[in-house]
């Protein structure tokens, strides 16, 4: 091994990855770590281990200036035989042997040449050694994540109103930022179906007549805490499938160096796809967004399976899942899932303008029926409105 590049954000108390590195650097080879200082609650952790690898002959940056690094990333430089070779690790979850069992992140072991140019170039930004390059496989902010990301809603909406197929599906912690949003209601305008599976803060509203009818938000609470980032666009059936650090804040664009790298395997694809999909088909830990912003408790319907993504993400799929785990399969699915959407809609709309059964007069209600059932409405009424998600 030749050397070790890595950002860290949080670290785990009497961490692993800093004795590696430490053993690395006592054996002879060069270690560069970028710890943020800045991380809330380990400021302190990260400052001490920081100062144990410098001085071991570590080269330490503590932070970048005035962002937030919060990008997960890793870099071994190895030279086998003749050829150097670089393998690089890049994703959403922190390098903490804690929280890695109690968090759901996705990342990539790669040795693609590539990937591996991108995050060597990236590194050799966020230490001040050269000027931002173009990037093949990453998209970074403070860079132009924010604009990359309209460019890639902008281009399903074109799609949307020329008839062809098209579809958005992310899942994050949070989606926050104005711009991005605007351009969210002007693609389901167009007629994009959105999918958005957000953890925490959503201000975004779905099912708004008028502004957001093709958009549906869900959060998903249980077992584990769900911190992985998945940004799917369904690109004409070639889709671009992006997995990373960042979420859809103003503060993740403007104030953070973040980066997300394009899936380009075809097998890590179908396995990303996989996951969005099992996101969306669970009943067991979901709940939705209402268009006023509250949180209602899905359940499976009579006669549904009751899918839980915490349990059955490791039953591995089989070769029939995985061959539904395609851009058309993940299309078709949020079509079926809108046509569902619409259809309880309407049988909700038709219950609503029955005609209502004869009132029974005060006097003649022997039995308080008209009273019961009016507090009754309105009890139901009040309990779906106060079901709401807490946020992490």
């Amino acid at each position: 091994m030749l050397g070790i590049k890595q950002t860290i954000y949080r670290l785990a108390e009497d961490s692993r990855v800093t004795a590696a590195l430490l053993k690395a650097a006592e054996n002879g080879k060069h270690v560069s770590v970028l710890f943020e200082v800045k991380a809330r609650f380990d400021e302190e952790r990260n400052i001490r281990e920081g100062a144990r690898l410098e001085k071991a002959g570590c080269f330490v940056i503590y932070g970048v200036g005035k962002y937030k690094t919060h990008t997960k990333m890793l870099m071994i430089i190895r030279k086998e035989g003749e050829k150097v070779t670089r393998y690089v690790h890049i994703g959403s979850g922190n390098y903490n042997e804690q929280t890695s069992r109690l968090y759901t992140d996705l990342s990539m072991l790669t040795t693609n040449d590539t990937y591996g140019h991108d995050v060597s170039e990236f590194f050799n930004v966020i230490t001040g050694h050269s000027q931002p390059d173009d990037y093949e496989y990453l998209i970074t902010a403070p860079r132009d994540m924010r604009q990359q990301l309209i460019h890639l809603v902008r281009e399903e909406a074109k799609n949307a109103k020329k008839g062809l197929p098209s579809g958005i599906v992310m899942k994050m912690n949070s989606l926050e930022d104005r711009e991005l949003i605007d351009e969210f209601y002007k693609a389901s305008k167009a007629g994009v179906p959105i999918r958005f599976i957000v953890r925490g803060i959503c201000c975004l509203r779905p099912g708004r007549p008028g502004l957001s009818e093709n958009i549906e938000v869900k959060s998903i609470v249980g077992e584990y805490l769900e911190h992985a980032r998945l940004f799917y666009f369904h690109h004409g059936g070639e889709a671009k499938l992006y997995a990373g650090s960042a979420d859809a804040m103003v503060r993740s664009f403007d104030r953070r160096i973040e980066a997300l790298f394009l899936i380009v395997n075809p097998q890590l694809r179908r396995e990303a796809i996989n996951i969005l999909q099992l996101n969306l088909l669970d009943t067991q830990n979901s709940y939705t967004m209402r268009e006023d912003g509250a949180y209602i408790c899905q359940r499976p319907a009579p006669g549904e399976p009751a899918i839980n993504i915490h349990r059955d993400f490791y039953r591995r799929p089989d070769e029939a899942q995985l061959t539904n785990a395609t851009p058309e399969g993940l299309l078709a699915l949020l079509h079926e899932q809108t046509a569902r959407r619409l259809q309880l809609a309407a049988a909700e709309a038709a219950a609503v303008e029955a005609p209502a059964a004869p009132a029974l007069e005060e006097e003649a209600d022997d039995f308080g029926q008209g009273t019961a059932l009016l507090e009754l409405a309105v009890e139901n009424e009040a309990a779906i409105t106060a079901t709401v998600v807490d946020e992490e």
